[in-house]
């Protein structure tokens, strides 16, 4: 039986890819760099700042003496856009306080920055429906490696196939998967509500009832 829901941030419960990626290739353009749409969907969505700098100086020779000026004005940037753009979504907002009400654990697992973590979720009003939350400065290797997951569902008290996470890209789909947790793949934050969530957590709980008495 599912017993918590962890959500990605980035995609699931906040729509902030593009200020992500404007933020980084407003960092990137003073010094001449820019990664391009093709280049972040295909390869680099999903991925912390300092994996994408790190691609950046393998094929594209990006000094990496760079790599820390360009981070913290990626991340200034990002806390501009926060600022601007990040507000409470009903949807959001009344999905977490329903799974809260029936009892679910709710976690969030990020590869962003621990205070990009915090003030998007305090930004959003979903800061008081979570249990706790976890950033890329939390584990060692962040998703697709599966540390992130492990110590979620360690810190969770639970099974993984007790867990929920919901995902939109392939590196925290990857990352979840390989932690042994039920995933729920969604197209966009408009997917995320409670009906939705509700319906696949009756679907995967039957599927386990299913196989018990099989």
């Amino acid at each position: 039986m599912i017993k918590a829901v962890i959500f990605d941030m980035d995609g699931v419960l906040i729509d902030a890819k593009e200020w992500h990626y404007e933020a980084l290739n407003k960092a990137l353009r003073l010094f001449g760099y820019e990664i391009t749409r093709h280049e972040h969907l295909v390869s680099y969505d999903g991925l912390p700042t300092k994996e994408k700098l790190k691609m950046l100086s393998l094929e594209r020779d990006l000094p990496a003496k760079l790599h820390d000026f360009i981070n913290e004005m990626k991340q200034r940037y990002t806390v501009e856009a926060i600022f601007n753009h990040c507000r409470p979504y009903f949807t959001h907002q009344y999905a977490l306080a329903r799974l809260k009400q029936q009892k679910y654990k709710i976690a969030v697992c990020s590869n962003s920055i621990r205070d990009t973590v915090q003030l998007m979720m305090e930004k959003s009003d979903l800061l008081k429906y979570i249990d706790f939350y976890l950033s890329n400065q939390d584990i060692k290797k962040p998703k697709p490696d599966p540390e992130m997951y492990e110590k979620a569902v360690i810190k969770l008290s639970l099974k993984p196939e007790e867990c929920l996470v919901l995902e939109d890209n392939k590196n925290g789909i990857i990352a979840a998967e390989t932690a042994g947790c039920n995933v729920y793949v969604v197209d966009s934050v408009e997917e995320v509500n409670f009906t939705n969530i509700e319906k696949k957590i009756k679907e995967i709980d039957a599927q386990k009832r299913g196989k018990k008495h099989a």
